[in-house]
């Protein structure tokens, strides 16, 4: 069957990954800042800034089949240095931009949809100078959670908290061999993750492979958050 699919944020990183993993079956739409890279992959565009924009309507189709926010923030700073303005705009983007696509969409979501959403390996472990990103991101596995217990059995809702990953919004920790190399070792498999591992499950979780699974927040982390192999 082909599908609909609605990814916010798809020209870039995992979101770019998920396109061009989806595009040659389903039906793929892409609503966010830029289009740079997608002009080669079948698939609708819809320009559309997550923090600013009201999703246009009339450019969806009236069925979805799946859906993905991607947009996210890496913002890692002493709380010292951590303003109130930051965390309102951490939130923004994260959580409050997520609740109002999900709002917008929610009356097309068809019986046994799937939507998926981005959190952090932080929320659960607890890192040092990540209290504005991790805070926004728990809001979203509680917001998950919450959401596959009101609309189950109906829509599907899970949630995938990644370590650190390769890809441009992580360029800045990952910006030479020294700084990937110290990240690597951090996990267990001793490497960071790249766009097609997030990617991977991500697709997992819209396929009819992953019916029987709602509500839970996966982790993809290189075995940071269950293992200490130290």
């Amino acid at each position: 069957m082909n599908k609909n699919i609605l990814l916010i944020g798809g020209s870039h990183g995992v979101g770019f990954e998920m396109a061009k993993a989806l595009h040659n079956n389903n039906t793929v739409y892409i609503a966010s800042r830029t289009n740079e890279k997608l002009y080669n992959l079948d698939v609708n565009y819809i320009p559309f800034d997550a923090t600013t924009d009201t999703l246009d309507e009339s450019q969806l189709p009236d069925e979805i089949h799946g859906f993905a926010y991607c947009p996210g923030s890496i913002n890692l700073k002493p709380l010292k240095m951590l303003s109130l303005d930051i965390f309102k705009d951490e939130m923004e983007l994260n959580f409050f931009s997520l609740v109002r696509v999900v709002k917008t969409i929610m009356p097309r979501m068809t019986e046994g949809s799937s939507m998926v959403f981005f959190s952090t390996v932080a929320v659960g472990i607890g890192m040092p100078f990540h209290t504005s990103v991790a805070s926004a991101k728990g809001a979203i596995e509680g917001f998950s959670k919450s959401l596959a217990a009101e609309f189950a059995p109906k829509i599907r809702v899970n949630c995938i908290a990644p370590s650190l990953v390769d890809t441009p919004l992580a360029k800045r920790l990952l910006s030479n061999d020294k700084k990937k190399g110290m990240m690597s070792e951090r996990h267990p498999l001793k490497r960071v993750g790249n766009a097609e591992d997030i990617s991977n499950i991500a697709v997992f979780l819209l396929s009819e492979k992953s019916s029987w699974m709602t509500g839970q927040i996966v982790g993809l982390d290189g075995g940071m958050s269950t293992l200490n192999v130290s």
